[in-house]
């Protein structure tokens, strides 16, 4: 983590020259307005992550309640609209400068990329979908458990087997966003407008796929509760050791 985010100015622009092939004097204030929001994540985000950190270490340390999960899913969140909000505001007036060059190479990007999306998310068969998911899933979990027993495992996949498949929802989500920042950018209303549009990317968003991402933080809430309920003491240590050792690279990387 410490070395990705020493690093960070330097990715964030490869990312941006990849989605907006920027050059000259927009490449230069590219630079600029990412050290800008570099300086601003170090100084009010990360101290906040380490504060969540450590309040998580503790909660999952003496065992978890149903409002412990809760309050984690909506911590999580409300650091990522922050922080999307900050990104979104400080990128705004340069977004406002780019050329129909720059916004054609986006959208050629943005096509690449839903194409990628679609092999992986739409087109593969359910029953390869399904799979690939709980694969997923149990990879996550045991990064950070350890290997899971076959009772954990078996519950992971009866969420797996309860959650719908999202990938077609998601694809038209992507697309209407995508089309919503398209059209901002043509019109040149980044400055007016993105810093209160990209923190709510789902403010919009279908009513059958608003309905599934809340029965699915239902049923995730429910599993991690359960499966709370049977971590072993290596297991749970493990969880906590890592919580608290993000939290000491978060007060670190805020104090560089």
């Amino acid at each position: 983590m410490r070395l990705a985010y020493n690093h960070a100015e330097t990715l964030l622009a490869w990312q941006a020259n990849s989605w907006f092939d920027l050059h000259g004097e927009l490449a230069e204030e590219r630079d600029r307005r990412i050290a800008a929001f570099v300086a601003w994540h170090r100084a009010n985000a990360l101290p906040q992550y380490a504060r969540l950190a450590e309040e998580a270490a503790r909660r999952l340390e003496r065992g978890l309640t149903r409002a412990d999960v809760e309050w984690g899913y909506d911590a999580v969140f409300a650091q990522l609209r922050q922080a999307i909000r900050a990104g979104a505001r400080e990128a705004a007036p340069l977004l406002d400068r780019l050329s129909p060059e720059n916004l054609s190479h986006f959208e050629a990007r943005l096509a690449e990329d839903n194409r990628k999306f679609a092999r992986e998310h739409v087109r593969p068969k359910a029953e390869e979908r399904r799979r690939q998911r709980l694969r997923r899933m149990i990879e996550r979990l045991e990064d950070w458990l350890g290997e899971l027993s076959e009772a954990q495992r078996e519950r992971v996949r009866r969420y797996n087997d309860r959650m719908p498949l999202t990938g077609e929802m998601r694809a038209r989500e992507r697309g209407r966003l995508q089309q919503e920042l398209l059209a901002m950018l043509r019109a040149r209303e980044a400055t007016l407008r993105l810093a209160d549009w990209a923190p709510h990317w789902d403010r919009q968003r279908e009513p059958d796929y608003a309905e599934v991402v809340a029965r699915n933080r239902t049923e995730l809430v429910n599993m991690l509760l359960e499966l709370d309920g049977t971590l072993s003491t290596e297991q749970r240590a493990a969880a906590v050791a890592r919580l608290r050792s993000w939290a000491a690279d978060f007060e670190r990387l805020a104090r560089r």
